[in-house]
């Protein structure tokens, strides 16, 4: 299976890219970023652009894929909803419909975040942007589109949010989310648990489109 990552310079990009690097199942993975993600191995290459919202220079390196896990976000602290729905769903949508032009059959997954407003009609902003994300997507002719939507996030081998404010909530609430853990395995999955079950819809065929912490375990395990 051949993979595009985007956002892997992440915490839940670096989980992804973990993965797919020790999953015999994918035979190649293409990173396309902003910077340097640092995963040099044999099946991995990267592409660097400055612009995500435009991918012409590298128009002939964009297929053939089997899916693209896009890992990118933003925090919404601090940002209005019109730069905010700029940088989540603008984006989002941009690059999918790019790759959708020569990728036909792919799986498209999307990380999103526990409590995504699928009305969009809510009180909070980032969760109304997400879930308008979420719809637009999941109506794209993609083979199959999934979102991804974990709460708390149990970070393992040394793995760490790329924005400042997530990490520095990881270091204060960090054993927390532990307790949180060990109370009830449901409640928070590991960044390896949540890379896994990413891996394991890209085929496109698991049927539940919308996926919470208990989806990503469980799929994790098989």
């Amino acid at each position: 299976m051949k993979i595009v990552v985007f956002g892997a310079t992440g915490m839940i990009g670096q989980a992804v890219m973990k993965e797919a690097i020790r999953s015999e199942e994918i035979s190649s993975i293409t990173v396309i970023g902003r910077s340097p993600s640092m995963f040099l191995e044999q099946k991995v290459k990267e592409l660097i652009v400055p612009d995500l919202f435009d991918l012409s220079s590298i128009e002939s390196d964009l297929t053939p894929f089997d899916a693209c896990l896009f890992c990118v976000g933003v925090s919404a602290a601090f940002l209005d909803e019109e730069t905010y729905t700029h940088l989540t769903y603008d984006l989002t949508i941009k690059v999918a419909e790019t790759l959708l032009k020569s990728n036909p059959s792919l799986t498209f997954i999307y990380v999103t975040g526990q409590g995504t407003d699928s009305t969009e009609a809510g009180r909070t902003m980032w969760a109304r942007v997400k879930g308008k994300t979420e719809n637009k997507l999941l109506i794209m002719n993609f083979k199959a589109a999934y979102m991804f939507r974990p709460g708390a996030i149990l970070p393992l081998e040394g793995i760490r949010s790329k924005t400042k404010i997530y990490d520095l909530l990881y270091q204060i609430f960090g054993p927390f989310i532990h307790l949180l853990r060990w109370i009830n395995p449901a409640w928070c999955p590991t960044t390896k648990e949540v890379g896994r079950a990413m891996l394991a819809v890209a085929d496109g065929s698991f049927e539940r489109r919308i996926l919470n912490s208990t989806d990503i375990i469980e799929l994790a395990q098989r």
